[in-house]
């Protein structure tokens, strides 16, 4: 038996060596003497978050009473990871092209960069994964019970709960969240990260083989014991009324979060290098998670069949080495699930803090004028983010330690992310998916999360009437919260599910069809699409335009926006950089163009600190063009419209790939086929008038031809007159001189 003292004394010095491990990756990083930072084995094994303290202790607990559908929260995950190379491949391009700092930024950046969009899905986190941070703080401080024998309500007991609280925000502020761009990459804290999934996999393991191979003779005894003491239900596929529904549920469910879980999302997609670093994740991550839970069905039958109350079985774990006296197997198993928990502890804290201090915080600030000063301080907003979700979840922890609501909270979470699912795929799949769409299905969808399973849970807590559950509001038997629509004979998480989604993608699929996007979020959709599917991005700058635009004030100006959110060095910095990559640090005028190009760079830089909803906003506010600047942007359009075009052609020519229409925007293509329209009858009208022109013409040649002609004839009549009149007047005169005549 452990001393609570000594416990916490091997719990700091573990802290102390993921300390060490993070500063020494990230003074190596530094000293750019770091062969890690593109390491895949890294990233995949990184990826192992997805396994918490529910796993650690949870798996065996739900083996002892549902048997073989424990695995039911991996196959789905096993399915998702399959499909990596069509999913998270894209996901990670897009990220790379728009600077995604989460699942809500990357989501709201798909639907137009919707603030309210954002705002709902941190919301939605907020609420189904804060109490689920609390599980894993009750998870620590019970396990420290058990190796400890110490009384729950003891000093050391909230002790040991606040002590690893405080190292897990000191931990999460100092690597996770000690600098405002949460898209450069934590190698320390991932480093460390690393560190605890192999630890709690090497603990797991080491208690599986000692159960398997010390306390039995190996996995043929434990079989046949199981069955002489009538336990098969350990190793049934189906075992209890709604054992198919709720595979079915438990696959969509694991399929779901290992794409939407915000700490999922974040090393995933965040914290990749490379899109090459997935195939190896495809492996090697399936087989951690197969390890990992190799030995569930044995510690859960040894632990039965050693006479152990089945209520204890999520902590077989822990009690078997404990009770057989291996007091270093014992605090192996202990730090394994202490890693569990912290681990998932630390990337959620710091995805949180994010998703909140963007989506929520900042657009606060923003709308409320004399909070403004605030946004130069949104990293330490930042942090104090970090440490209210961190001692609310311990207060949420120690408030409602033995209440059904920490217990059924692990599932609660999974359905109350599954919302962000229809949103994410269809938003990478279907082009005509759109903001309202993607905004009704969450509302929809988080409303009855709320309604079927989160209201039920504050009834068995005893905060509601039961007879809510019983007869329904209003006593409407049909709107019950675990029978709703007369649904019933279903497990309450099987129902959430199952009405959840309909809600969810019927409200999606509905929106998206009545709602007309405006030509920005069309663009936005294009390009989106776009990034997920380029092989390679294309920087390629247009060049020829006069350089007339002094850069000096837009220098300012730009440095101006950033010092609103960022330090001023480190703006003055960032705008230093921006003006040498685009190689006019040494100019005095640049190009409409460079222009252009140097505020899509701010943007991108604040992105990467504020979200990609909130920079948008900000540039859009802030940055203003002159007459003469905006003409050549207008007058720039149509020769964007040809470079598109011409892309789309080659594109189409070259290779019939899934993406090739994607180069094409689509509201500019019509407005060019409705100009050659135009042309065409402008040309048809010229053809027409020429010939009416050439024709009068002809007239007017023939009418000069034969004004000509009389004009002649006039000539030659008045001159034959002429000589007639002289010829009479001299025989008139020789008349009068000689009359005899």
């Amino acid at each position: 038996m452990f001393t609570p003292l000594s416990v916490i004394l091997y719990v700091t010095v573990y802290m102390a060596l993921l300390f060490a491990i993070a500063q020494f990756v990230e003074k190596r990083i530094q000293n750019k003497n770091d062969s890690s930072a593109g390491n895949p084995w890294i990233y995949a094994l990184s990826l192992a978050v997805y396994h918490t303290s529910w796993t650690f202790y949870g798996s065996v607990g739900f083996a002892t009473t549902s048997g073989l559908l424990y695995f039911g929260i991996y196959a789905g995950a096993l399915i998702g990871i399959a499909l990596w190379w069509f999913t998270l491949r894209r996901m990670v391009q897009a990220k790379e092209t728009f600077r995604i700092t989460s699942i809500a930024d990357f989501i709201s950046t798909r639907y137009n960069r919707s603030q309210k969009i954002a705002a709902m899905i941190t919301l939605i986190a907020l609420v189904g994964i804060v109490p689920y941070i609390s599980l894993q703080l009750k998870a620590v401080t019970s396990s420290f019970e058990l190796i400890t024998n110490s009384p729950q309500s003891g000093q050391e007991h909230e002790l040991a709960g606040l002590i690893v609280t405080i190292f897990m925000i000191g931990f999460t502020i100092i690597f996770g969240v000690r600098k405002l761009d949460p898209t450069e990459r934590h190698q320390g804290m991932i480093a460390a990260l690393v560190a605890e999934c192999l630890v709690k996999i090497v603990a797991f393991m080491a208690v599986g083989f000692f159960v398997t191979y010390t306390l039995f003779d190996g996995f043929g005894d434990i079989l046949q014991r199981i069955e002489t003491a009538g336990l098969d239900h350990l190793v049934s596929l189906n075992h209890g009324d709604n054992s198919t529904s709720m595979w079915i549920t438990l696959i969509i469910l694991s399929f779901a979060a290992i794409h939407t879980l915000p700490r999922q999302f974040h090393v995933s997609v965040v914290e990749n290098s490379n899109t090459k670093h997935i195939k190896t994740a495809m492996w090697l991550f399936p087989a951690y998670m197969l390890l990992i839970n190799l030995f569930v069905v044995p510690i859960a039958a040894a632990g039965l069949l050693m006479g152990m109350p089945s209520e204890n079985a999520d902590f077989f774990v822990l009690m078997l080495p404990q009770i057989s006296g291996s007091q270093s197997l014992t605090l192996l198993a202990f730090i394994g699930g202490f890693s569990a928990a912290t681990g998932m502890i630390i990337i959620t804290t710091m995805t949180l803090s994010t998703m909140a201090s963007n989506h929520l915080i900042l657009p606060t600030i923003e709308r409320i004028g004399f909070l403004k000063p605030l946004r130069s301080y949104l990293l330490q907003l930042r942090w104090m983010m970090v440490t209210l979700i961190l001692l609310g979840s311990l207060w949420f922890a120690n408030e409602f330690a033995t209440s059904y609501i920490l217990a059924a909270i692990g599932l609660l979470s999974f359905v109350a992310v599954l919302q962000f699912a229809p949103a994410l795929f269809g938003g990478m799949f279907w082009r005509k998916g759109n903001s309202l769409g993607a905004f009704l299905g969450l509302v929809s969808g988080f409303t009855i999360w709320v309604y079927t399973l989160l209201i039920p849970t504050f009834i068995k807590h005893g905060w509601l009437s039961e007879s809510l559950l019983t007869e329904g509001p209003w006593q409407l038997v049909m709107l019950r919260p675990e029978a709703l629509f007369g649904l019933e004979g279903f497990h309450p998480v099987t129902h959430a599910v199952f009405w959840s989604l309909i809600f969810n993608i019927g409200s999606y699929i509905i929106g998206s069809l009545i709602f007309s996007p405006n030509k920005s979020e069309r663009n936005l959709t294009t390009e989106f699409l776009t990034a997920m599917h380029s092989t390679q991005s294309r920087r390629a700058r247009p060049t020829g335009l006069d350089s007339y635009i002094l850069i000096a004030p837009k220098l300012e100006e730009a440095k101006s926006l950033l010092s609103d959110y960022l330090h001023e060095d480190k703006a003055d910095k960032e705008i230093k950089t921006i003006a040498e990559d685009l190689q006019v640090h040494e100019k005095s005028k640049i190009t409409i163009i460079e222009l252009v190009e140097f505020h899509r760079m701010v943007e991108h830089v604040l992105a990467g600190s504020i979200g990609a909803a909130s920079a948008h906003k900000a540039i859009e506010s802030t940055i203003r063009y002159n007459s003469r600047e905006e003409s050549d942007l207008k007058a720039l359009y149509s020769h964007i419209v040809t470079e598109l075009q011409t892309t789309e052609k080659e594109s189409s020519q070259s290779s019939q790939t899934e993406h090739s229409g994607y180069a094409l925007i689509e509201d500019l293509q019509n407005q060019i086929d409705e100009l050659e329209d135009r042309l065409g009858e402008q040309t048809k009208l010229i053809n027409t008038m020429e010939v009416k022109l050439d024709a009068r013409y002809e007239e007017i040649f023939k009418y000069r031809l034969e004004a000509q002609k009389y004009k002649r004839d006039n000539v030659q009549l008045r001159k034959e007159l002429k000589q007639v009149l002289i010829s009479q007047n001299e025989d008139d005169i020789a008349a009068e001189i000689d009359p005899d005549e």
